[in-house]
């Protein structure tokens, strides 16, 4: 595992922020956090990142023990927390050479790095305006850009698309992708989006109150909950009482002219569903399937209302 965490703890005070959680995250992959705002999310980032200390727990991460080679760690990831790190008054470029400097990389080598990293986040043409200028995308383009030039091989992103609009939300996925799929690169990622946890996640940790309540892949967290439907839609009322006859599981809608039948969407289940319909000579106008998604999840597990909502 390119990181393993066993029973971390951390208290202030007397509030306790991360009640000994297990974490594990396999290389090459993007883990995500989960948790309502208070959580602990940015506290975990923190300590595994080697910004302060944890009360208890062990944790390695690329091979190095927190605890006796934090060094060792620092060397191995790059950070973009919440905030932009990027300089206003210094050009895009003047902010990758200043980073380049921090690492202690040769000025050749500082330069090379820049214009490569320029290039690949499309930042060239608006490398010799100051960042000020950038719009909320492009900063964050320029923050992440700042995060690789150490060529880190663990990347923690705490909340990374808060705040940008969803064009600049998707672009910022897809640089992610290709930082996982082309350079091999294992990304920690907190963020308040479900979505976003859903499209990129090849793992999803659930955190509240400290504690972990779920993990696993997205498909398997929402078999956690219960409430997948097929709604189907008919023509007439007498479809809908011979439909309804067949199928006595089912909650009816008379003003829509609908069926709601419970059933997890998959394909045997739909087919089953479709043949007995064709049993009793009914055809439906229309169905939409329904399962529950990672706003479901979460609800469900916190008992609390989505990231976005409890963001605000």
């Amino acid at each position: 595992m390119t990181i393993s965490a066993t029973g971390l703890r951390k208290r202030f005070g007397d509030h306790v922020v991360l009640d000994g959680i297990d974490l594990d995250v396999a290389e090459s992959t993007v883990f995500s956090l989960l948790g309502p705002n208070g959580a602990g999310k940015t506290t975990a980032v923190q300590i595994l990142s080697t910004l302060i200390t944890p009360d208890a727990g062990e944790v390695r991460i690329a091979g190095h023990d927190l605890r006796t080679d934090p060094d060792g760690v620092r060397s191995a990831i790059g950070v973009t927390g919440q905030f932009s790190a990027v300089d206003g008054l210094l050009t895009g470029e003047e902010n990758l050479r200043l980073m380049a400097d921090l690492r202690h990389l040769p000025r050749r080598e500082g330069r090379r790095v820049t214009a490569a990293l320029l290039e690949r986040f499309d930042l060239v043409d608006a490398a010799g305006k100051p960042a000020a200028t950038y719009s909320g995308g492009m900063r964050r383009r320029l923050d992440l850009a700042m995060t690789l030039v150490g060529d880190p091989r663990v990347i923690f992103l705490d909340e990374p698309t808060t705040g940008l609009d969803p064009r600049s939300r998707h672009d910022l996925w897809q640089v992610i992708r290709e930082l996982v799929e082309d350079d091999g690169v294992t990304i920690f990622l907190t963020t308040q989006y479900l979505e976003e946890a859903d499209q990129l996640a090849d793992r999803i940790a659930v955190l509240d109150h400290g504690r972990l309540v779920a993990q696993g892949t997205a498909d398997e967290l929402k078999r956690l909950v219960p409430g997948g439907h097929v709604s189907l839609r008919f023509t007439d009322v007498r479809s809908l009482d011979v439909a309804a006859g067949a199928l006595r599981a089912a909650h009816r809608d008379d003003d829509a002219l609908t069926l709601q039948v419970p059933g997890d969407g998959g394909v045997r289940s739909l087919r089953a569903l479709l043949d007995e319909l064709d049993r009793v000579a009914v055809e439906p106008d229309g169905l939409t399937v329904h399962t529950p998604d990672l706003d479901d999840v979460f609800f469900a597990l916190t008992g609390r209302p989505t990231l976005e909502e409890s963001a605000r």
